[in-house]
């Protein structure tokens, strides 16, 4: 059988050859794939085998299936948004560099609590109260789409009476009622790659096997004090993230006496 020396399913072995295939530029981004019927000529297997073995490649995103037209190499996209993950201040206001999007829908307000995963980077127990808002946003000139969470502990908004009256103001809105506050803001965020749950997939209108950009940003305020916990979540194959980067200031060694 023609590249099939590995044990192991028949139809990874396929998979893995044609994977090959595509690693080494015999099959470059945007080429077809042969047809079923060569390859099931090629590496002398059946039908079925052939086909698994394409939608593993599907399920991977190395490929896509045109109707009627057979399977083609997937290429290397180019994010169409680039969403600028900055923050300016004037005074005790301030602006984001996001893109100006648009909100599909109002944006949807409740009362949660602190689970196991966001309990901690808010510096609180599994179960503290919290308020919630969530939006669905596109940019008019991509049509790209994100889902934006807010978590908004009680704690933080006793601080500040307008974040418990209007939960779902702007971020940056929030932002300069915590400083007008008294808090000093600085923020910390993570960014990971996974595959989207259900309800994200229906939301982003994400096709098969592209993963969902995740970015988890946590607003401190006097002391270091975690006030805010903001979930971004947007197409890994649409969108990508740009941070302006500064370089911290060495801190002096200091004696120790023991």
């Amino acid at each position: 059988m023609a590249g099939i020396e590995r044990p192991g399913p028949l139809y990874q072995q396929v998979a893995d050859a044609i994977r090959h295939g595509i690693a080494s530029g015999d099959y470059p981004p945007g080429s077809p794939l042969p047809s079923e019927a060569q390859l099931i000529e090629r590496y002398e297997v059946s039908r079925p085998t052939v086909r698994n073995a394409i939608s593993a490649l599907r399920t991977e995103g190395l490929i896509e299936v045109r109707h009627g037209k057979g399977s083609f190499v997937k290429g290397t996209p180019t994010p169409h948004l680039t969403i600028e993950r900055t923050l300016t201040r004037t005074g005790t206001a301030y602006t984001s560099g996001e893109p100006g999007w648009e909100q599909t829908q109002p944006p949807a307000v409740y009362r949660t609590r602190t689970t196991a995963d966001t309990g901690p980077l808010l510096g609180l127990d599994e179960g503290e109260e919290l308020f919630g808002a969530d939006r669905t946003l596109t940019d008019p000139a991509t049509g790209a789409r994100a889902l934006h969470t807010l978590l908004i502990p009680f704690t933080t908004a006793d601080q500040a009476p307008a974040l418990a009256e209007n939960p779902a103001a702007p971020v940056e809105e929030i932002y300069t009622a915590l400083a007008q506050a008294g808090h000093k803001l600085t923020w910390s965020e993570t960014v990971r790659a996974r595959m989207p749950q259900s309800d994200e997939r229906t939301v982003l209108e994400l096709p098969d096997a592209t993963p969902v950009l995740h970015t988890l940003r946590v607003t401190h305020g006097t002391k270091n004090a975690p006030l805010l916990l903001e979930h971004l979540r947007a197409s890994g194959s649409r969108a990508q993230l740009a941070y302006r980067i500064t370089a911290d200031t060495k801190r002096p060694l200091h004696a120790v006496r023991n």
